[in-house]
């Protein structure tokens, strides 16, 4: 096999931020680096081999482009393409082939999906409407809660004059209080302002937790599927909240898939080249990467871009709330969580930093003091 410059730099060639393929004069994958790993939920192993039209169909837009590169053409690139792959929904992405090498035939193709920027900064917008909340959630605690245990203790008391055929009506008063009283409850929680505690948390373990408390109540109906990483390291955070935040995502998952053939896949994987702009002007990298998809009937076009605002919701009795707290949940640990969905699949991608022991950290040895000459 031909060798291209790529491969004999595998530490460059795997810090390119968007998928790479080399073709070979067949149009079959030759190599692959890790961000395609990423991008096509396969291993480089599994990729290389699989022809062009096994991953995209027949006469697809990519075949095209690299047929007119071979014929020709140096290089073409596409932008907002809909790329369609065989067990994959669309994606909108900016497409680039080139011809890597004449004699050997070989071409890259790279695929650069929706930036991460774009993701990031509507993660910060849905941090700022999470801190609006906050004021909310305290004048809600004072002004309605107090009264509303007047209404709920009213109501008992009155129960107990009555018969047990004419307590229907103050049974639903007593119910709706406290459906109002835990609505309230969980806008209270915005108004924790608190830093995430910071440990070294396996996250394999929370989300073995996570899962098989699913599987024993809400998602019975569930086959899952989990594709984990071994070699990841620990992530830095609390074990408890992030429990919290892969239940609520497992929960909406499960109530969006169908209850005959529903599947959830958990897969865990390592994302070099991810970083976010952290307070005090350093930067975070976020490597580590939960997905959690489901085979649902997908997020509605009109809310799939402000999914994790609080109070917007596609279930009829749904508060609106659970989502909104996941991604403030996410952003205190410093994370960023995503969201792709289409008709029949839906992702959400949690992406988080690495634990790093402060005391660990090296300090810069102190000068040599230089001996004084004795005379």
């Amino acid at each position: 096999m031909t060798e291209i410059p790529a491969q004999t730099c595998p530490a460059i060639w795997n810090a390119v931020p968007f998928a790479a393929l080399v073709l070979d004069p067949e149009d079959r994958v030759q190599d692959a680096n890790s961000a395609a790993e990423v991008f096509f939920g396969l291993s480089t192993r599994s990729l290389t081999g699989r022809s062009l039209e096994s991953m995209f169909g027949p006469a697809s837009r990519v075949a095209d482009l690299v047929d007119q590169v071979r014929h020709g053409s140096v290089s073409l690139a596409e932008h907002q393409m809909e790329l369609s792959a065989t067990d994959r929904a669309p994606r909108i992405v900016d497409l680039y082939v080139s011809l890597v090498s004449d004699d050997a035939g070989q071409v890259l193709v790279m695929i650069q999906p929706q930036t991460i920027a774009e993701k990031m900064d509507r993660s910060l917008s849905h941090r700022a409407a999470a801190r609006s909340v906050t004021g909310m959630a305290a004048m809600l605690a004072h002004e309605i809660k107090n009264p509303l245990a007047g209404i709920s203790g009213a109501a008992q008391l009155l129960a107990m004059q009555l018969g047990d055929e004419e307590t229907e009506l103050t049974d639903l008063i007593r119910e709706e209080a406290e459906r109002i009283a835990s609505l309230l409850n969980k806008v209270e929680l915005f108004g924790d302002s608190r830093p995430a505690p910071r440990e070294p948390v396996n996250i394999h373990d929370v989300l073995d937790r996570a899962k098989r408390s699913a599987a024993a109540g809400f998602a019975r109906h569930v086959r899952f599927v989990e594709e984990y990483d071994p070699s990841l390291p620990p992530t830095a955070g609390d074990a408890d909240l992030l429990m919290q935040v892969f239940q609520n995502l497992l929960k909406n998952a499960a109530e969006a898939t169908p209850q005959v053939g529903g599947m959830i896949t958990i897969r865990t994987s390592y994302r070099p080249g991810i970083r976010m702009a952290v307070a005090g002007g350093g930067t975070e990298s976020l490597p580590l990467q939960v997905t959690i998809s489901d085979n649902g009937s997908g997020v509605p076009d009109q809310l799939k871009r402000d999914i994790f605002e609080p109070f917007v919701t596609s279930k009829a009795t749904g508060s609106g709330l659970g989502l909104a707290m996941v991604s403030k949940l996410v952003a205190d640990h410093g994370g960023v969580i995503e969201c792709e969905s289409d008709p029949g699949w839906t992702t959400f991608r949690v992406l988080l930093p690495v634990w790093t022991d402060p005391a660990a950290k090296k300090k810069k040895p102190a000068p040599r003091r230089r001996k004084e000459k004795t005379a």
